[in-house]
Formats: C-alpha cells, structure tokens, sequence
C-alpha cells in the first residue's frame, strides 16, 4: 500500500473532519483555513516516539487517542476552541489492520474534541507520530502563563496522580483499568479553559508534573507559591492502588494528567466553586502564589516537603 493509498483510506474520511469547516482539507499541497474575524490561531506542536512518550505494545488506536488529547489539552490550557490538526505519522510498515485502528482511535478522539484532521505527511522509519493543533480565541483573550499575580489562589481540575499509576498498570499488562484509561484517553478540559477566559491570571496543563509545570507560571510571572500538600486531589481509583505517600509523589511529579493548572484571583475561587458543582467537575485550590520566588510544599504539620523532578525531556 502506498503513502497516498494509505492517506486516501484511512484519514480522508467524515469522521475526521467534526471541528471547523476548511476552504480546502486533504488532499493538495496545503490546507486552506480561514481564521474568522476577531479571532486568532492558536497553534501548538507535540512530538510522541513509541516506548518514549507511549508505549508500542498498546493499541493503535488507544496510541491515536492519547497523542490527540494531549495535543488538544495545550489548545485547553489557553482557552481556544480546537478547530484544526495536521498529523505527520512514521511508520516501520504500512500494516493495514495497525493503521485502521489507528485510524479508528484518532477519529473517536477527534469528534470528542471537536476538531478536523487538515492534512499531514506520513513516511517510513520508527513509530512516531507529530501533531500541529490549532484552535481558535478571540482576540485579546487567550490566557497565558505569565499573569499570575501576587495572592492568587493556585488552582487544579480533576484528579492529580491518576495518569502515572495507569502507566504502571498498563505495563503490567492491563488496559482496561480506570487508571490505565486515564493514561491513554485523558480528558482535554476544553470547556473549562473557554470559561476561565477573563478570569484566570495564568494557566497550563498538566504534562510534565503538577511542580514543574506550576514552576514555569510562576517563572514567567516573576512570583512564587505556596502549596498545600494535603490538598492535592487525589481520586479514591489513585488511593485504592498505592500508598498516600505514592499518591502524592504521583500528583506532584507523575505528569501526564492534562488537567488544567490555574491561577485565579481570590474574589473569583467561590464562583469557580460554583462552575465546579454544575459541571461536575472538581475545581480544588492547593496553595497560593506569594512574593517569595520559588515553589514551596507544605505538609500538615506545617514542614516542607521535597519534591522529585517532573518529566525530563532530555
């Protein structure tokens, strides 16, 4: 089967192409996107090599939604509307009941986030798999990682620690596990990040550890912070599998959740408290940022704790 073969069978298809409408999609040299009017194009680009940032012996197609939703949280995290993505996908072979899977599992993840597949490249070499998303903010209105103010209250969604207990179960050979999910079908908080616009300082996802990305809103702000160790979120799934203390090693520095870090001026954490109750989805303050640079952790007895790196790239 070749290259174009390939594309024509497996990614021109409908259910690829759920999010905004394209001048031109697959299939010629460029794609033609029309960026509506008072708007921008929020772009981000992720890199995923098999055994490094996924494991090979998963399925393709829960490979295809992983690589996906981690792309699309960084579109969250700004508060942009997923709209687009290319995809440059290398193969060791074109195997077609591997590519159909794959196929299967991107276009899942695609129509759950709202998003169409623009174009992309596919070539021969080791599994790996490249994602441009673009989203759309309106103009003015993205939130970034450095507006973080003095006093803000540090704010996380979901659960913490889920993502890297799943990588341990997965590799002892179970998929189908809640925590395993977790790992391989994380949840891009696209809805949330649209509505912290106009009311989070700064924000991110959570990729490569709760402290080490916290860490790069609070370089960027010129602030430190003050968390709270006990108030991490830990799910009751998390706490049935390890020990408290493993727990919290894994919401501190496990990474890979994509949960939304933030902060949030005081006046505003009881009505995001509110927006929690209505969507069912856990909004949990853990600290504060403070005068005082660098990022502190605060056990009940009001000692500090060390923390281990987060993910490190190289």
């Amino acid at each position: 089967m070749g290259e174009f073969d390939l594309i024509k069978r497996y990614f021109d298809r409908p259910e690829l192409r759920p999010g905004a409408a394209m001048a031109l999609g697959p299939g010629d040299d460029c794609a033609l996107l029309q960026v509506p009017s008072k708007h921008q194009l929020s772009i981000s680009s992720d890199t995923f090599v098999a055994d490094v940032h996924f494991l090979t012996d998963m399925a393709a197609d829960q490979i295809a939604q992983r690589c996906l939703a981690a792309s699309v949280s960084d579109l969250a995290a700004m508060g942009a509307t997923p709209a687009w993505f290319n995809l440059c996908l290398t193969l060791p072979s074109a195997n077609a009941a591997w590519v159909s899977c794959f196929s299967d599992g991107l276009a899942t993840q695609a129509q759950a986030c709202a998003i169409s597949l623009a174009g992309g490249d596919t070539t021969r070499g080791p599994l790996t798999i490249s994602i441009h998303a673009m989203g759309l903010v309106p103009t003015g209105e993205a939130i970034t990682r450095s507006g973080a103010q003095i006093d803000d209250v540090i704010m996380v969604s979901g659960s913490l620690g889920d993502s890297a207990a799943g990588l341990q179960i997965i590799q002892q050979g179970d998929t189908t596990h809640p925590l395993s999910k977790r790992y391989w079908n994380p949840t891009p908080r696209i809805k949330l990040g649209q509505w912290l616009r106009h009311k989070a300082s700064a924000c991110l996802d959570v990729s490569d550890g709760l402290i080490q990305d916290l860490g790069h809103i609070l370089s960027a702000s010129g602030c430190g912070a003050d968390i709270q160790l006990q108030d991490l979120p830990l799910s009751a799934a998390l706490l049935a599998n390890v020990s408290p203390s493993q727990a919290q090693d894994f919401a501190l520095s496990g990474g890979e959740d994509f949960e939304l870090c933030f902060t949030l001026p005081a006046h505003l954490v009881a009505v995001a408290q509110a927006y929690s109750l209505s969507q069912n989805l856990p909004l949990t303050a853990i600290g504060r940022t403070s005068a005082e640079l660098g990022c502190r952790i605060w056990n009940e007895d009001k000692g500090l704790v060390t923390a281990r790196q987060g993910y490190q790239h190289f």
